[in-house]
């Protein structure tokens, strides 16, 4: 669901949430685990960590290489910026004080399993998206809302893929 408006200065947002017959841990596992995401992403193509980090940890940076039909492929360094086993897990895209984009898992029990929320907001650092915006500012709410729609598709299917493997035996 689109929760602010159609500007890119707007930072808006999109978000979705399942729940999931496991507890909080074992969805944890593949929450955290960045390196499974490109398997749940049509967009995100590979990931790798910086710095010597083997996997997360408040302060860790991965670059993600992505590709996309109206983009192209670009790399971006993440920074997490929140871990908190078994509950949160965000990281900011480039700058984590202006970043292009947040992104955050939340976790937390409910009726013997996992609620599972995943959460995304834009901006308001200059990404490709505030480029090409510039490039057509008559066209920056089609632009955002397609985007925004793009971004609620992969929320879905990454919550979904999470699903099937945590409640897999």
């Amino acid at each position: 669901m689109e929760r602010t408006g159609a500007r890119y200065a707007d930072r808006p947002t999109v978000e979705a949430d399942t729940w999931i017959d496991a507890p909080p841990e074992r969805v944890w596992t593949f929450v955290s685990d960045v390196e499974l995401m490109p398997s749940m992403s049509a967009e995100l193509q590979s990931v790798r960590w910086l710095d010597g980090a083997s996997g997360p940890a408040l302060g860790a940076r991965f670059v993600g290489r992505n590709s996309n039909e109206f983009a192209g492929e670009w790399e971006t360094t993440s920074h997490i910026v929140e871990f908190d086993p078994p509950r949160v897990f965000a990281w900011a895209v480039e700058d984590p004080e202006r970043p292009f984009a947040d992104w955050r898992f939340t976790l937390r029990p409910q009726d013997g399993g996992t609620r599972l929320h995943q959460w995304m907001r834009l901006g308001p650092g200059r990404s490709n998206l505030a480029v090409l915006i510039e490039r057509m500012p008559d066209r920056e709410q089609q632009i955002v809302r397609i985007r925004m729609r793009q971004l609620q598709e992969s929320i879905i299917a990454t919550l979904a893929h999470i699903k099937r493997l945590a409640e897999a035996p």
